[in-house]
């Protein structure tokens, strides 16, 4: 396990365009339809990650709270050869266990990863209403092995100064995990070995 913090685009950065299918109910996800909501979060996640273990639960309760008022695609971009418990039966299980209330995503060439920058699992870029990356960072100040409790605060926090209308929150943190599984030898020139 390699250690990772989030790349943290900059602010106002547009959503990325893709097309993917949900795992679990076949149908195609747009950043067209995703567009006509308030708000946009794509969530980097996997099945095997600790750092994503860790919050897993707390996070499908998010999804849970905010899933009528934000549309949030949850999305894996792992390599399935390094990492084969990452590809479709692995997160559909995940999904299953959790009862996470999202669509789950398959990136199996790794081009929404790329296109976000996503480094490390997990992942979280929150936008705005007109497509404007508004939060990326940390989910809380939770981690594996430390004492500070799952609450997805400051994923939460800004998905409420979204949904108030209120600017960004100044204060974002990385988040930090296990690093992207890259296909190898197509490890992107951002990401340093």
């Amino acid at each position: 396990m390699v250690l990772r913090p989030s790349e943290m685009p900059e602010l106002g950065s547009p959503l990325p365009d893709f097309e993917l299918e949900d795992l679990r109910s076949g149908r195609m996800v747009s950043t067209r339809e995703l567009r006509a909501r308030p708000g946009v979060l794509i969530a980097f996640l996997c099945a095997h990650c600790p750092y994503v273990l860790h919050i897993e639960e707390e996070f499908a309760r998010l999804v849970a709270e905010f899933q009528d008022r934000i549309a949030i695609v949850a999305v894996s971009s792992n390599d399935v050869g390094s990492h084969p418990e990452d590809g479709p039966e692995g997160l559909r299980a995940q999904a299953r266990r959790l009862g996470l209330a999202c669509p789950y995503l398959f990136d199996r060439d790794q081009t929404l990863a790329r296109a976000f920058r996503a480094a490390c699992t997990p992942d979280f870029f929150l936008y705005d209403g007109a497509g404007r990356l508004y939060y990326r960072g940390q989910f809380d100040d939770a981690r594996p092995g430390k004492p500070a409790p799952v609450t997805g605060r400051d994923l939460r926090a800004a998905l409420s100064a979204l949904l108030a209308g209120a600017p960004p929150p100044e204060d974002q943190r990385p988040s930090i995990g296990c690093n992207v599984k890259w296909i190898p030898g197509q490890e992107p020139d951002w990401f340093p070995a």
